[in-house]
């Protein structure tokens, strides 16, 4: 057996690739390394020593809109000032996500229709919000709509529960008073949720094999409800709902989504909305006109065309970009600061960097926090994207 000479092996294209692989990462991670161990010396010589031992030192500001975990002046952690950053971020990106994605796909239908007024309704639509820089939206929602015309508390605006006025909308809020009985109560609604999806999923089977479709969310849920309503009565009511009831000058009660999360989520919304919708027309531009007219030859009506022909063809090109929106959007959230919404980059990059002088770590965590969520978006929509590509023989 002839072994290969060394120029033989050095001429192999797939051995030159790997060593020129390998170089091109030790350059890339020795350049980081470089980067960390000046960045570092340079700190100590102004007499700032990079360490994460203030995560567990008090935190000397206020944070005023913390939902998902207590705020008490005084007593809570830098860290604890990070996730609930963490979690304001998350709650406008995934509210804003759901809203963005009806609006687009609501507008983009529209942009397809064959009626003239909601066609060039939906166009200048489009073109306003789309080519309208971000920041500038959200300033002016929340400035010049939101806070000029919203009224005072005294003259809030009410939908049934809920208050709508200039410092934000006031809401029911639950009260849990047996912590158990309630996690059991959640437990058993995500179940009912969980069992709604598998028998959406063996009504879709049962339709492709014998024609014969059901009203699945007609049955779903009402059954998610009865089941929901049922289980808190047997449980014992394992959770009450504090209202909030107007005083003499301000509510008691309830809780409050302050106007800068409502004046950013609203802005997002029709931003990325705008962006969406042109996927939409573009998916539903994708589909052969062969497909409508067999549709229209058996009788369908245009919300059936739509809904049960053109959407689940057009699904294969909207995915892809629009996951890109949703990146967008979650990363765009950080422009908050304008309007005082205090999430991740407020709280943690700039209040808290301000106070303790850690930049390298609190800039490092927080370029870490987004780039989590966009690969983990972008890994399940990819999952999605895949599982509605059309398989060709």
């Amino acid at each position: 057996m002839v072994g290969r000479s060394p120029s033989n092996i050095y001429q192999n294209p797939k051995f030159r690739s790997a060593i020129i692989q390998a170089i091109l990462v030790f350059v890339v991670f020795y350049t980081f390394y470089s980067l960390y161990q000046t960045t570092v010396f340079n700190l100590e010589e102004r007499g700032i020593k990079t360490s994460t031992s203030f995560f567990d030192q008090v935190a000397p500001f206020k944070v005023g809109f913390s939902p998902f975990l207590n705020f008490e002046l005084g007593e809570t952690t830098y860290i604890e000032v990070f996730y609930i950053g963490v979690l304001n971020t998350l709650l406008v990106a995934v509210l804003g996500i759901i809203a963005a994605t009806l609006l687009g796909f609501f507008i983009g239908i529209l942009r397809s229709s064959n009626n003239w007024l909601a066609q060039k309704f939906a166009l200048i639509y489009v073109e306003i919000f789309r080519n309208m820089p971000l920041l500038l939206q959200i300033m002016f929602w929340n400035f010049a709509i939101f806070l000029a015309f919203l009224p005072p508390p005294k003259q809030s605006l009410e939908f049934g529960a809920f208050y709508l006025n200039g410092r934000g909308l006031q809401t029911p809020v639950p009260i849990v008073e047996n912590n158990f009985l309630f996690k059991v109560w959640l437990g058993i609604i995500i179940f009912s949720i969980i069992a709604s999806f598998i028998f959406r999923n063996w009504a879709k089977k049962r339709r492709d094999q014998t024609g014969k479709s059901l009203p699945v969310l007609g049955i779903s849920i009402p059954f998610i409800i009865i089941i929901g309503i049922s289980s808190f009565y047997i449980l014992g009511k394992p959770f009450a709902v504090d209202l909030p009831v107007l005083g003499k000058f301000n509510f008691k009660g309830g809780g409050q989504l302050p106007l800068p999360l409502f004046s950013l989520w609203f802005a997002l919304t029709v931003y990325t909305s705008a962006f969406i919708a042109e996927n939409v027309r573009a998916g539903i531009a994708s589909v052969s006109k062969g497909q409508i007219e067999a549709a229209r030859s058996i009788g369908l009506t245009r919300p059936q065309m739509v809904k049960l022909i053109i959407i689940p063809q057009a699904l294969r090109v909207i995915i892809p970009p629009t996951i890109s929106q949703y990146l967008n959007l979650t990363k765009n959230s950080s422009l908050a600061m304008a309007v005082g919404y205090e999430e991740v980059v407020a709280v943690w990059a700039n209040i808290s960097l301000n106070q303790t002088g850690q930049a390298l770590i609190i800039i490092a965590m927080t370029i870490i926090f987004f780039e989590i969520c966009s690969l983990f978006t972008s890994f399940i929509l990819n999952i999605y994207n895949r599982r509605i590509q059309i398989t060709e023989r």
